[in-house]
């Protein structure tokens, strides 16, 4: 047995010093990389990944190579830990996440005011929100995330094409006003979905005016959605019943029946293309925050979308200059005389 070699009972996920030391032994003795794995009980890939970071066999010295170890642990850290390091940043986080600010917010919040000295991008405010060690205070701030998840999960996407519904106008024919917005009574919709997809709700948003309106569901057949869909609009008053835009959803089946009901022509965007209902996908988003995914909308009442529905039409917003969706809506109607019934 060689001199170097040694029992190891539990092995390291890092190469440790002593290890490069026989890498280096090794090495100079002129063995292959796939014997000093056997050697050292690590995989052969590891050895090879080690060696070239030092530029080879030839320049490889144990000395170096834990130099560089050690530069790559500290910069790890430092990128992983720092809103740990420090406490005004910290709290300025975690009090604005408290608030139901979204990482994009508190980032661009921090870049503006630059007094403050800081900045720190979405995407680390997320890493370090889900590393964060279990117990009430990580499951308090995830839960303030508008999609309450207690895991980061990639995208996917479903890319086999659907079955195009039956005399569908596509959103390439949509007047030019509605993208516009300048003309009110253009609408998006769509289907928030429950637990293990047995229910669900209607969602609209005006696109002028961010005015919402929710659409209880007793099923997901397509004549009782389009009836839905359909009672629900037939309540506005007439010059805010325009169009519609959805996405392709086979609920839509049955889209004539709401265009004969209530004389609004309805669009389809183009498969996976989510930004061109950008409006309903952010309320969607802002909905979420009162029936997170996994909810059962059979046990939801028709108060409570009522009272979700007033909550978020009376949320001041932004894009409208700090009107809220209710005030904007019966501004241009009747000079605030008519409201979302």
């Amino acid at each position: 047995m060689d001199v170097l070699d040694d029992d190891t009972h539990s092995m390291p996920s890092r190469i440790s010093l002593i290890e490069r030391i026989k890498i280096e032994h090794y090495l100079k003795n002129g063995e292959s990389f796939r014997e000093i794995s056997r050697q050292l009980g690590r995989s052969v890939s590891s050895i090879s990944e080690e060696v070239r970071g030092i530029k080879g066999r030839d320049s490889y010295t144990a000395v170096l190579a834990n130099k560089r170890s050690k530069k790559n642990s500290k910069s790890r850290n430092q990128k992983k830990y720092k809103i740990d390091k420090d406490e005004v940043l910290k709290e300025i986080i975690f009090s604005k996440l408290r608030k139901q600010w979204s990482p994009k917010q508190m980032s661009m919040y921090l870049r503006k005011n630059k007094a403050l000295h800081m900045t720190v991008s979405p995407e680390t405010i997320y890493a370090y929100l889900f590393v964060l060690p279990r117990g009430t205070l990580k499951k308090e701030l995830l839960s303030c995330l508008r999609q309450n998840r207690k895991h980061r999960r990639k995208q996917k996407r479903n890319c086999q094409n659907p079955k195009k519904l039956e005399e569908m106008l596509s959103i390439h024919e949509r007047p030019k006003e509605v993208e516009d917005r300048i003309i009110p009574g253009h609408w998006e919709g769509d289907l928030i979905v429950g637990k293990r997809n047995q229910s669900a709700i209607g969602t609209l948003v005006e696109r002028t005016t961010r005015t919402l309106l929710l659409v209880p569901l007793k099923s997901r057949d397509t004549q009782h959605v389009a009836k839905a869909f359909a009672r629900v609009m037939k309540r506005l008053p007439k010059e805010m019943k325009l169009t519609m835009t959805y996405d392709q959803g086979r609920e839509m089946a049955k889209h004539k029946l709401i265009t004969e009901m209530t004389g609004i022509k309805i669009y389809f965007a183009d498969p996976r293309s989510p930004w061109q209902r950008g409006t309903n996908e952010n309320t969607n988003g802002l909905i979420r925050q009162y029936f997170p995914k996994g909810t059962d909308f059979t046990t939801v009442t028709r108060y409570k979308l009522k009272k979700v529905q007033d909550l978020l039409n009376t949320r001041p917003r932004k894009t409208l200059d700090w009107l809220t969706p209710q005030e904007a809506f019966d501004t241009l109607i009747n000079n605030g005389h008519c409201s979302v019934k």
